[in-house]
């Protein structure tokens, strides 16, 4: 048997943070945290249902320390705005929050919603919470998408065209890009990883068939994850891996270990010769920098 949530380590006295904490792997993640000692945070848009999401964690395990707060990551004043709110050091973020496959939207600051929520916003919360995480621990939630996925530099935020499939790839892209270069920048001063998934049963699958009105497209993707995928609770084992297995390389990538990654237990994987292109992760790096104006200082973390 390879491992389970029964394996985390005693998280008592760490801090964690989840992105879209509220369903799916998000929420199993920051249960199991949760459960294991962590004081954590619920990053949610709907705080709403993130406080239902926390009394049902409750409920589970009365002894657990769990806060909910808003973060829309479409959204970079929300993000802001939630990075100023956290006063403690965080030892574990989670960059899980992401949407697949829309029709094609717009984020509050003008950027394709899916480069926009998926790497936009997570590179912004990273960098904003940058003084919080020394000697901490990222992990940057991707999929094996990202194989497909090109970065399209000239039309980063597909105003030339656009493809859903082909943005939701490009994003996915983009993640592991930010997850190896935030390890190569940060010289020890904290530990970035990435994980993905594998194919797991969530809402994450039918919320772009729902938002276009495609009922053929939401049945197909209702009987795909009846047929195929494993359980959200067994997806969200490689990010509670990637999260709390003690002295994990840096740089690793962690997903299932069955045919095609697409279920199984945890391991560390591979990515595409493209993911580890230091030039395009330089290249998004900066980018990013401009787009939403955060700039990243790694001496507010150093020794």
């Amino acid at each position: 048997m390879g491992w389970t949530a029964a394996d985390i380590p005693d998280l008592t006295g760490k801090t964690a943070i989840v992105t879209g904490a509220s369903s799916g792997i998000g929420m199993i993640a920051a249960g199991e945290l949760a459960r294991r000692g962590a004081a954590t945070v619920l990053a949610v848009r709907d705080t709403g249902k993130g406080a239902e999401v926390r009394d049902r964690m409750l409920n589970a395990a009365p002894q657990a320390s769990i806060e909910v707060t808003r973060l829309d990551l479409a959204d970079l004043a929300s993000v802001r705005q939630f990075a100023e709110g956290v006063k403690d050091d965080v030892d574990i973020l989670v960059n899980n929050a992401g949407v697949m496959a829309l029709p094609y939207r717009k984020t509050a600051d003008g950027f394709e919603m899916q480069f926009g929520t998926n790497h936009l916003g997570h590179f912004a919360l990273t960098g904003l919470l940058l003084p919080r995480l020394r000697g901490g621990r990222v992990v940057t939630v991707s999929s094996t998408m990202h194989k497909r996925g090109t970065m399209r530099f000239d039309d980063l935020n597909s105003e030339l065209s656009y493809r859903k499939w082909e943005a939701y790839s490009q994003s996915k892209l983009a993640n592991l890009l930010f997850a190896y270069e935030l390890q190569r920048r940060a010289g020890g001063s904290l530990t970035s990883v990435a994980a993905h998934p594998g194919y797991a049963a969530t809402n994450l699958q039918g919320a772009g068939p729902r938002l276009s009105g495609n009922r053929l497209e939401q049945a197909g993707m209702w009987l795909a994850n009846l047929l195929f995928a494993q359980s959200a609770e067994r997806g969200a084992l490689p990010l509670l891996y990637a999260a709390t297995v003690p002295d994990l390389p840096g740089g690793s990538y962690v997903g299932p270990d069955g045919p095609g990654e697409g279920r199984g237990y945890p391991t560390i994987v591979s990515s595409t010769a493209a993911s580890h292109d230091e030039d395009a992760a330089a290249r998004l790096w900066s980018v990013s920098e401009e787009l939403t104006g955060v700039r990243y200082s790694f001496d507010q973390i150093s020794d």
